[in-house]
This record gives C-alpha cells, sequence and structure tokens, in this order.
C-alpha cells in the first residue's frame, strides 16, 4: 500500500523562536499567492485589507480583518485554534470540510510575516507587512515560498497600498 500523499503544508518549516505575541497588532495584506478561481476573477477589485491579530489565552490567535465591500468597511472575525505543533493552528469551518490548518512561516515581527494557509488540497500563501509596502527582500522572500509550495507568479496577487479600513460598526461584522 503506498504511503498516503505528503501536503505541501507539512513540508513548511516554522519560524524557530517566534513568541506568539510578537505577532499583537495591525498587519497589511502585502501579498498573496492562490489557485482560487474567484481572486483569480476578481483580482482587478483587491481592496486594501488590514489586520489586527490578538493573542489569546498563549495559544490562540483572533483576528480581525477589515476590507471594503460595496464601499462599506466590514470586520471578519476568526479564531485560530491551536495544534500540537508549534505555529500551526486550526481554523474551523461550520462543516467538519471547512476546516483550514494555518501555518506561520517565515517572519520577523517588526517587519512582516508569511502565513500558509490549506483547505483539502488546496493551499495559498499569505505576505502580511507592519506596513503596507515590504522591502524587496521580503517581496523576494515571499515568492521563494510561493515556489516552495507549487504556486507561481502567475497565481500571486498584489494587494492596494492605500484605502484601509481599520474599523467598521456594529451592523458590519462577520464572525
Amino acid at each position: 500500500r503506498p504511503p498516503p500523499p505528503q501536503y505541501a503544508l507539512e513540508k513548511v518549516t516554522t519560524q524557530e523562536g517566534l513568541n506568539l505575541h510578537q505577532l499583537s497588532g495591525k498587519w497589511f495584506l502585502v501579498g498573496m499567492a492562490s489557485h482560487c478561481s474567484y481572486l483569480a476573477e476578481h483580482s482587478h477589485q483587491l481592496e486594501a485589507t488590514m489586520v489586527t491579530m490578538t493573542v489569546l489565552d498563549g495559544q490562540s490567535l483572533a483576528i480581525s480583518t477589515f476590507r471594503k465591500l460595496d464601499r462599506m468597511c466590514w470586520e471578519i472575525k476568526q479564531q485560530y485554534l491551536p495544534t500540537q505543533a508549534p505555529r500551526r493552528f486550526l481554523l474551523k469551518g461550520h462543516r467538519k470540510s471547512n476546516k483550514v490548518d494555518v501555518v506561520v512561516g517565515e517572519a520577523d515581527p517588526s517587519r512582516f510575516v508569511i502565513l500558509y494557509y490549506q483547505k483539502g488540497r488546496s493551499i495559498s500563501v499569505k505576505l502580511y507587512g507592519r506596513t503596507s509596502l515590504v522591502s524587496d527582500a521580503v517581496v523576494d522572500k515571499f515568492e521563494q515560498c510561493i515556489r516552495a509550495v507549487g504556486l507561481s507568479e502567475d497565481v500571486t496577487y498584489y494587494f492596494p497600498t492605500y484605502g484601509f479600513c481599520d474599523s467598521a460598526d456594529e451592523f458590519h461584522v462577520l464572525d
């Protein structure tokens, strides 16, 4: 019997010595690589996206994503639950098939963090920066990471560096 296929996420190395609390605070979505068909079809409509990370109970990450939809600022709240392995998380969906594995890859908490997401066999990689603009060296590192998991530049999207939301009213919050 052949061994089960190794998913790309299992090959990703996490940042050694990273304290989760160093990830707390405001981050800007700089780029994303994914085979997502919606992203490909709507890449011309990408909106500036800002995220606030908070460490709960020393293990979970509370993520608040702020972005515009129909010219309104929305907040999307998610909780990344810890797994047995350090810097690896689980984002639960409404159904078991909707679970997403999350890995914190390379990071320099004062400048950038690279997160990997896997749902089923589909993988995506996101680059967040402490500012909306990151250095060329960080972009190069991000592009090396996406190639290492089998993605390429033709499925890589960079987000606007202006027009951010940092709050939403109570009617525009999704849990």
